[in-house]
């Protein structure tokens, strides 16, 4: 059985998503003061005494409007009550019950989850009290006083929520997921490849840039794994971008880049490649993640037997420092080869956490200088590689030791970059070269050392 999920429900501004920070210890949910601001559901872990589960925000619901995103965010917070233990109602105390609380509470009775409405800024718990007394007129039973923003009253609510949660014996108990960052420019489909992959409306798709703004967390199992894949915000020229909610979101697509295992990124069939996606790709490689490029919305484009060939040759050019991950052609509105993503992905995450003998290197090193010697200086001084190992995985990083790492321009090192994957692999991951000058008799020494290492290996 999953973990039990927490749905966070109520109006806009009344500090949900303050309370979610509050009760994952964390800052991930955007809190800004502006209605509206969180529209998709979003996840995050949560920990209370001995019990593990899940907390999920919702957009502000609001009924007598049904403008730009207010009925996406109604459904969202459907799904959110359909799998939820516990709804937390979250009500100002400060203003008292309003007709939008009033219109929640009844949105709220057809729903088979447990409902408790919590009075939030209710900072003096003796004010507390008496400010939580009005809420019992909505009828979803004793109203619970607290203030999110300080802490008071948190405890008591968590210490009475978790008695409500299944038996602990029937949590899932599983290893951690595999993290898929789902990463690209406004409006190439980002939500529309998670809907596709998940097969429900995770998250509101729109043509209106800046839709998604949160990072959107999902949990599911493929064939046995695990996988937590992450919708992020459209990234647009730092320019472009107010401070504010998106300001906010785009960080958040930053690190979503950081933390996971691989990064998905997404390209307009339509469009190309941008300078934008160009800078992605760039901060792919530099945090040294995997990655495999989805080239979407693939059904929109008039093609005949030479398109995909054509468009991959011209795409690769341009990202011609991501020339080692795989590519895909997708329709995130068709589902075509949306499944192909995860066998994809899969092999990237497993060469990124890759690690290979010291012997079978040397061999790969040494098969690509008898196909070509190091470059010789005007004064006839060549370079020398002595040996190489790895050091690291994500990314796989190897040190080569040689007589002058001065002597090695970039040209011989795309090469031996080149040789070692037609060698080894590493097919969806970077890898990470470092040259190091060292003395011959150290050199001896610690070749020696390696050597007896790999035979006990």
């Amino acid at each position: 059985m999953a973990l039990p999920i927490v749905a966070i429900i109520g109006r806009p501004n009344v500090g949900k998503s303050t309370l979610v920070n509050r009760l994952c210890k964390s800052r991930q949910a955007i809190v800004h003061d502006e209605p509206g601001v969180t529209r998709d559901r979003t996840y995050q872990d949560g920990f209370w005494r001995d019990r593990d589960f899940k907390v999920v925000d919702t957009g502000g619901l609001v009924f007598d409007d049904d403008s730009e995103f207010l009925p996406e965010i109604r459904e969202q917070a459907n799904l959110a009550l359909e799998e939820a233990v516990v709804a937390l109602v979250i009500v100002d105390g400060q203003e008292g019950v309003t007709t939008a609380d009033e219109s929640i509470a009844e949105f709220l009775r057809p729903h088979s989850c447990k409902t408790l409405v919590v009075v939030n800024k209710c900072e003096s718990p003796e004010q507390g009290l008496a400010m939580a007394a009005e809420f019992w007129k909505l009828g979803l039973g004793e109203p619970f006083p607290i203030s999110a923003i300080h802490g008071v009253g948190t405890g008591d609510l968590l210490d009475y929520v978790i008695t409500l949660f299944p038996s602990k014996d029937l949590d899932e108990v599983s290893d951690d997921p595999i993290q898929l960052a789902i990463i690209g420019r406004p409006n190439v489909g980002k939500s529309s490849l998670l809907n596709s992959i998940c097969g429900e409306t995770r998250a509101i798709v729109s043509s209106i840039r800046g839709t998604t703004r949160d990072t959107i967390d999902t949990r599911i199992t493929h064939h046995g794994k695990q996988w937590k894949l992450v919708d992020t915000a459209g990234i647009r020229r730092r320019r472009s971008v107010n401070y504010g909610p998106e300001f906010f979101g785009i960080n958040r697509s930053f690190k979503a880049i950081e933390r996971s295992d691989v990064c998905v990124l997404v390209i307009d069939a339509l469009d190309g490649v941008t300078e934008q996606d160009q800078r992605l790709a760039g901060r792919i490689e530099q945090e040294g993640r995997a990655c495999l490029i989805v080239i979407n919305k693939w059904d929109a484009v008039e093609k005949d037997s030479h398109t995909m060939s054509s468009m991959e040759k011209d795409i690769r050019a341009k990202l011609y420092f991501l020339d080692w991950a795989e590519m895909i052609f997708t329709s995130a509105i068709t589902g075509q080869r949306v499944e192909g993503i995860f066998a994809l992905a899969t092999l990237a995450v497993d060469q990124n956490r890759r690690r290979i003998s010291t012997s079978v290197f040397n061999e790969v090193i040494a098969e690509a200088l008898r196909w070509r010697s190091p470059p010789t200086t005007r004064g006839g001084k060549q370079g020398r590689i002595y040996y190489g190992t790895q050091v690291a995985t994500n990314p796989p990083s190897f040190t080569l030791f040689v007589n002058e790492p001065k002597l090695f321009g970039e040209t011989y090192r795309r090469y031996i970059e080149r040789q070692i994957r037609e060698g080894i692999g590493f097919e969806g991951t970077p890898i990470k070269l470092f040259w190091r000058g060292k003395q011959q008799r150290d050199v001896e020494r610690d070749l020696a050392k390696h050597q007896k290492g790999s035979a006990k290996q």
